[in-house]
């Protein structure tokens, strides 16, 4: 079976207080085929050259700040994936795309709160692997070259924000540039406008708003470079913190 490629809205800590979120993210793991292996594209690990990650258990990387104690305190002890990193060396040398290992780089939280929600039991190797620019062109290749890990039982996810704006938290309705980058987004991915995508700082609405800074925005490039024309859903939408920052995650099936 191929397997689906996803783009997931990571929230941030406070996800995890969130019961409504928990359960969305926990339904849509159990409608997916259970992956062999899992390969995160994290927007909070950017290394040029694309760097892979640690292929053992390492303490989690706790890339956060000013949140009750507790969030300092979590565990997500899933395998390393020693062999799908040995894969991914092999088609990034095939596509002539450049690449480091970081064996001592940990799971970001861009990477384990989603996971967390979604497979508990921590039973699933993940390895992630670092965003090497925010070039777009350049991450739709990547996503295209790690391809063919759906035919081998991996589960390739790119993990961000469509719309990122901190400094827009709290607001009372969501904003007309937050809703209309979220609508422009479904639309380009459900009928795989891949030029529109890749040029999306010239074609899409509300950027300067939605996106102050890129990074949370570019890990859905990788997923649709990886999943090409396959059928596009989103089993999670809406807006959190005031609508400053959209929840929709895609399924690429």
């Amino acid at each position: 079976m191929k397997m689906p490629v996803l783009f997931q809205a990571h929230g941030a800590p406070p996800l995890l207080d969130d019961p409504g979120w928990i359960g969305e993210l926990a339904d849509w793991a159990k409608v997916l085929p259970r992956p062999q292996a899992i390969v995160v594209v994290s927007a909070h690990w950017e290394a040029h050259p694309l760097a892979i990650g640690a292929t053992r258990v390492l303490p989690l990387i706790y890339d956060f700040h000013g949140f009750p104690a507790k969030f300092y305190q979590l565990a997500y002890p899933a395998p390393g994936a020693p062999d799908v990193a040995r894969r991914i060396r092999g088609l990034l040398d095939a596509a002539r795309i450049p690449h480091v290992d970081a064996p001592e780089r940990g799971l970001d939280h861009g990477t384990y709160i989603p996971l967390m929600c979604m497979y508990p039991a921590a039973d699933i190797p993940v390895l992630q692997i670092s965003l090497p620019s925010q070039q777009p062109a350049d991450l739709f290749a990547v996503g295209q070259a790690l391809a063919p890990l759906r035919d081998e039982g991996v589960s390739i996810i790119g993990s961000g924000f469509l719309t990122h704006n901190l400094r827009a938290l709290g607001l009372r309705e969501t904003p007309s540039w937050a809703s209309e980058l979220d609508s422009w987004v479904a639309d380009v991915l459900v009928r795989h406008d891949h030029d529109a995508l890749v040029d999306y700082k010239a074609r899409a609405p509300g950027l300067r708003e939605a996106l102050p800074t890129h990074e949370h925005f570019v890990p859905v490039i990788v997923s649709a470079g990886a999943a090409s024309d396959a059928q596009v859903t989103f089993p999670i939408t809406g807006f959190w913190w005031g609508g400053a920052m959209t929840r929709r995650s895609a399924q690429f099936t």
